[in-house]
Order: C-alpha cells, then sequence, then structure tokens
C-alpha cells in the first residue's frame, strides 16, 4: 500500500481529513497533523488530490468506537447483549434511546463534515484541476463518497437535508429533503462515479467503478424495498432491475472473485497480507501498523464480540483471545440460521475453543473427579493444551449434564443439557451473557500490547459476495427464480466443506494471533487451530470427510423449507417467504458486518424478526424503522433567521421520537 500522510483541516467551515501522497513509499495513513490549512489550499491540483486522499479516512470511521457496532447490530436478530451493557439502550429500544443517546449525533456530524469535502472537491475541481490525467478519477471519488455518506444518512434517518454545494461561511438554515428526493441524489452522485472512475485502481485501497457499481446497485435495491413502498411505486421495477444489472457488472467484470475458502477473508497473517489482498475485497477501510500516528482511527471491531475468558482458571487475557468487551453477545437465531454439520461458514465464523496461556492457574482434579488415582491434586490441562470448549449443539442431546462436564479436562459450555428442548442463552444449558461462542471474523492478533484498542487490520466496507445476494435478492423479487437462484448458488457452493476438507479447522483471527507473543504470558506447547466441529454434531471423524452439498437445485426447495423461521418471522406468502430467505443467507454469509440492522429495517421486517429473535428487544412502534434526528443539530439551526419553536423541532424530528 502506498503512503498516505494525512493532515487535519480544522477551520471554521468544516472538520476535513486532508491528505499528501508521495510515491513508493510502503505504508498507508501516517498522519502529521497540521492546523494552518484553509479552503484557498483546495483551488490547486495538489490541494485538491490531498483532499481527496484525506476523505478517505472518513471511511475508517465505520470500525470505531461504540457506534460502530450500536447502530448496525444491536436490536436485530442476530446479537443481544453481552456480559458489559453500556449501551444496551439500543438493543432493548427502552425510553433512554432517543435524539440526545450517545452516538446517535456520531453518524450524522461525521458524514456531513465529510459531505462538505466532497462539495468543495466537486465545486473545485472543473475551476481549478486542469486537464490533469486524474480529472475525473478526483470528481468520480468525490461523487462516491458524497453519494457513500447520504446513503449512510438515508439509511438510518430517512429523509435528510442535502446540502450539494461547499460551505463557505457559518450556515443555520438547512430544511430537510424528503427520503425520495435523497435516494434521486444518491443514485445520481453514485452512477457519476461509475462513469468517471476507473476500472483499477491507482493505490491500493482507492475507489473503482466497480465499487461505485456495488453501492449504486445497492441502493436502488434499498429505494425498492418495504421501507418506502409509499412514494416507490413508480421505480421499484426499473429499481429492482437496475440493482441486478449493476451488481452483475461487477460479477462479470473479472475485476473481482470470490475468495476459494470463506475463511481466507477472516485468515489475517499480517497487516497488508495476503487475505488484505483478496480479489473478492471490493472496498476496504484502511487501517495501518504505524501506532505512533493513528490517532483516533485505529480498527476497534474486534473488541465488542469475544466472551470473557481471562477469568477462567487457567486463562488470563492475552493477545490471542483479545480484549473482550463482550458488547454482542450471539444470538440463538445466529447460531441456528446455519446447517452447522454442512456450511463451514459457521465453524469458520465464531471462536469455540481456547487454549491454555496460564499453566499456573489451571484447576486440578479432585478425589471426586479424578480419571484415575494418580491424577488426584495435578492440573487438568496445561500450556497450550485446551482450556475451555463451547459446544454448539441441537436439542436432544443427551450426552452432557451439569454433573458429567465437571468429568472433561476443558473448561464446558455446553449449549444444550440432556432433558432440554429448548435453549435461550442463559437461560438453559450453562452459556451466559459473558460466556458464548462469540464472532471471531474481527479478530486482530497483530495488536501490540493486550490492553491495545487499536487494531490493524483494515475493515471490509463491500465485498463481492454481498453483490451475489443483492443481484440474487434482485431478480428474486422480479420473479426471475432461476437467475436468483445462480446468485444464490455461487455464495453456498463456496460455503459449503469440500471434499476431504478438515471440518475441525478454524481462523479465529488468522495465523498472526498464533506467532505474535509480545505480551503472551505463558509458553505455550502449541497453539491450534481446531474448533469444536466434531464433538458439536456428534460426529467421528472417520466419517467427515465426504462432500455434502448445500446447491439448491429448484427455488421451491426455499418456499417449502422447514428450516428457515418462515413461521417464527409471519412470512406466509411466497414474496414474504423469499425475504425471509434472503435475510437468512445474508446472516450466513455477511454475520457481525455492521449492516444488519439497516438490512431489517429496509425490508420492515425488523419489529417482527427482534420481536421472535432477540431476548430483549421487542419493538412494537414503528418509529424504530428509523433513528431520531440528534438533537444538537435541531438546537442549532434555524428557520427564517430564527431558533426553532417547538412545533417546528417536532416537524423535523421523525414521526415518534
Amino acid at each position: 500500500m502506498n503512503r498516505i500522510s494525512k493532515y487535519i483541516y480544522t477551520g471554521a467551515i468544516a472538520a476535513s481529513c486532508i491528505a499528501a501522497l508521495p510515491s513508493c513509499k510502503k505504508s498507508f495513513l501516517n498522519e502529521d497533523l497540521i492546523t494552518s490549512l484553509n479552503t484557498q489550499d483546495f483551488t490547486t491540483p495538489t490541494g485538491i488530490d490531498n483532499l481527496v486522499i484525506g476523505m478517505y479516512q472518513s471511511l475508517k470511521f465505520h470500525f470505531n468506537y461504540e457506534w460502530a457496532y450500536t447502530t448496525t447490530n444491536y436490536g436485530t436478530d442476530e446479537f443481544w447483549v453481552g456480559g458489559d451493557r453500556t449501551m444496551q439502550m439500543w438493543n432493548s429500544y427502552d425510553a433512554t434511546l432517543n435524539s440526545q443517546t450517545a452516538n446517535v449525533a456520531d453518524i450524522w456530524d461525521n458524514m456531513y463534515a465529510n459531505i462538505n469535502s466532497a462539495n468543495i472537491v466537486i465545486d473545485n475541481v472543473p475551476k481549478y484541476y486542469g486537464d490533469g490525467a486524474n480529472k475525473n478519477t478526483r470528481l468520480g471519488e468525490a461523487y462516491f463518497m458524497r453519494a457513500f455518506d447520504y446513503f449512510k444518512l438515508v439509511k438510518k434517518y430517512g429523509g435528510v437535508p442535502l446540502k450539494l454545494t461547499q460551505s463557505t461561511s457559518l450556515e443555520y438554515e438547512f430544511p430537510r429533503s424528503s427520503a425520495k428526493d435523497v435516494y434521486a441524489q444518491i443514485i445520481s452522485d453514485f452512477t457519476k462515479a461509475n462513469e468517471l472512475l476507473p476500472s483499477t485502481p491507482a493505490q491500493t485501497g482507492r475507489i473503482t467503478k466497480w465499487g461505485a457499481a456495488h453501492f449504486l446497485a445497492k441502493a436502488y435495491l434499498f429505494r425498492a424495498s418495504e421501507i418506502n413502498n409509499d412514494w416507490n411505486s413508480d421505480t421499484k421495477q426499473a429499481d429492482l432491475q437496475n440493482a441486478g444489472t449493476y451488481a452483475e457488472a461487477v460479477i462479470n467484470s473479472g475485476a473481482h472473485t470470490l475468495a476459494t475458502n470463506f475463511s481466507d477473508l477472516w485468515n489475517f497473517t499480517a497487516v497488508d497480507g495476503a487475505n488484505e489482498k483478496l480479489s473478492e475485497v471490493i472496498l476496504a477501510a484502511q487501517f495501518s501498523n504505524n501506532t505512533t500516528t493513528q490517532g483516533r482511527y485505529g480498527n476497534q471491531v474486534h473488541l465488542y464480540y469475544p466472551s470473557v475468558y481471562q477469568n477462567i482458571a487457567g486463562m488470563v487475557r492475552d493477545i490471542p483471545g483479545g480484549r473482550e468487551f463482550q458488547r454482542m453477545r450471539t444470538s440463538d437465531y445466529l447460531i441456528d440460521v446455519y446447517d452447522r454439520v454442512n456450511d463451514s461458514r459457521f465453524w469458520k465464523s465464531f471462536k469455540t475453543r481456547y487454549l491454555c496461556n496460564n499453566p499456573s492457574g489451571a484447576p486440578k482434579w479432585t478425589a471426586a473427579n479424578a480419571p484415575h488415582p494418580d491424577s488426584v491434586n495435578k492440573a487438568k490441562f496445561y500450556g497450550g493444551q485446551e482450556s475451555i470448549l463451547y459446544i454448539v449443539n441441537s436439542a436432544g442431546d443427551t450426552r452432557y449434564t451439569s454433573a458429567n462436564i465437571g468429568l472433561r479436562s476443558p473448561w464446558m459450555f455446553v449449549r444444550y443439557f440432556n432433558g432440554e428442548s429448548a435453549s435461550y442463552l442463559g437461560v438453559h444449558g450453562n452459556y451466559e451473557a459473558s460466556r458464548y461462542p462469540g464472532l471471531s471474523k474481527f479478530a486482530d492478533g497483530s495488536r501490540n500490547s493486550v490492553a491495545s484498542q487499536f487494531g490493524q487490520r483494515d475493515g471490509i466496507l463491500a465485498r463481492l459476495a454481498e453483490t451475489y445476494l443483492i443481484a440474487a435478492e434482485a431478480y428474486g423479487r422480479l420473479g426471475q427464480q432461476d437467475k436468483a437462484l445462480t446468485y444464490i448458488n455461487k455464495v453456498r457452493d463456496r460455503a459449503a466443506y469440500k471434499d476431504g476438507e478438515d471440518r475441525s479447522a478454524y481462523v479465529d483471527g488468522g495465523i498472526s494471533y498464533k506467532v505474535n507473543t509480545v505480551a503472551n504470558t505463558a509458553a505455550f506447547v502449541s497453539y491450534s487451530d481446531k474448533n469444536t466441529y466434531y464433538e458439536s454434531n456428534n460426529i467421528p471423524v472417520a466419517v467427515t470427510n465426504t462432500l455434502n452439498s448445500m446447491h439448491i437445485n429448484n427455488f421451491s426447495d426455499i418456499l417449502n423449507s422447514t428450516k428457515e423461521f418462515y413461521t417464527q418471522v409471519g412470512a406466509g406468502s411466497d414474496a414474504e417467504k423469499f425475504i425471509a430467505f434472503i435475510l437468512n443467507e445474508r446472516s450466513r454469509e455477511l454475520a457481525g458486518e455492521l449492516m444488519r440492522w439497516e438490512d431489517l429495517a429496509r425490508t420492515k421486517t425488523l419489529l417482527k424478526r427482534a420481536t421472535a429473535f432477540n431476548n430483549e428487544a421487542k419493538p412494537t412502534d414503528p418509529k424504530h424503522y428509523l433513528r431520531p434526528i440528534p438533537q444538537t443539530f435541531l438546537d442549532i439551526i434555524r428557520q427564517n433567521g430564527a431558533p426553532l419553536i417547538a412545533e417546528q423541532t417536532q416537524n423535523m424530528q421523525n414521526t415518534g421520537w
């Protein structure tokens, strides 16, 4: 990756990130603080280039701090609140979620800051850039960024103020535009970006026409979705066709291909390593290992998914296990939506096994549970041996009781004990708010210390598997079932275990977590990369090395399935069943990738699915399909030169908030 040095523009007009791009350097986003820039600096090709590069910093915003998960994953079917309830209001939808709640304004403020930078570029390139070779690319990048940020805003808040020119003085009047008008602008901007951007990037991490096409397809799909049914009837069919067409353009371009193995996406070996160069990745926020200059932007998503292990005898917190903020507790739905025998994505997405890293603290056998008299008072396990197992079994499993798990060497966390016919984590079995199989997609073993919050791996914003699912949904909604099935099967065929594949192997953050010993507290016998596939499924190793396809041969198999939770979500018609299936498939492929709330809100399935599958979120008010407009914005804007009165404030606010 080529070095980008970032400058911070902190003038009164906007907080924009500016950067310069020296060539032939191997590093990315080295940040040098400079506060002396002003708008005059953006009236030269070099200044405009710097401003455009600075806009890429905004992509990192989506992987930082609490807003990354609170506004995207809480309050849905996939995740519940873990042992730390700091931001529980985003999941429970209780009265403390309002226009003043933490994170409500963060997205709003940051998107508009970057929109102003995009407006400067769009205004200034025609005036000051001349006929340089990069003129179209700079315009394309600016149109993409503006569309990307408005797309984020409309998905969260509905209609928002459209500001399409740069601010050159303090402004207070910002009337809201309709969602219809905002979507029209988004599609126009993404279309221009698609036309102007190159097919291949000049530097790793830059946006291409295929990135614009992916998001253009997604914008068309969102505009055609149920949340816009009160105004999208005239454009819906054309939008769905366009969603399919642009998704197919990306798929057929040859610029991007699916990774061979689903685990390749998460096998993070090193900063700028092989998995960060996969062709499947269409756009990623670029993070680096330059910790001295990273400022506020390190990838922090790795913090929120792990369950607690540090207080279990024989374990201490270390780099491999992660710093467990335990915010995102894997739901029963997210466990059960997978075919856990044949679908490799479950075992390549979740951590079910830990190894002892504190042998001096390991528990000892007692006379009551020792397998042999000679074992009494000896450690149950040693450094590098398995110390924690999460058994992800199903109802009807008779193998485990609260008594016999104590006869095993590792600590055993069992989903279903003998005789249990239902499971909600923490009620049955011995899973609990702090103990669950945590999502491992974002695990980051490259951190420099146990306490470090800032990870260094890139944050994926778009990948080709989602493009396939966009095409599938668009054509399925249009009734073109064979086309939809083709794209569904491309994703599922990749997901299925292959003949001879080791079903106990998993990624769990990649190789770097095993070899980084900066803060490890024990000398490890080994760092195994196995999960609990065999034991959880009660399948002997000898009979598992056969091909089990997840290929769907007939569209009717989707509609007639008894395993897709159609009854629980009230899906009766074929159209409703198809949407339910697509949402389930998006869970299986994209679980935890910071987009679930948006998918459930746009399909207007949020209330039903949260009620059915979330252990505490039972939203009934349609207001929850949108977020509240931030109070900080409403308090400062004006109408006709005067601050808003109460009635005007309420008219600006989303209904019900």
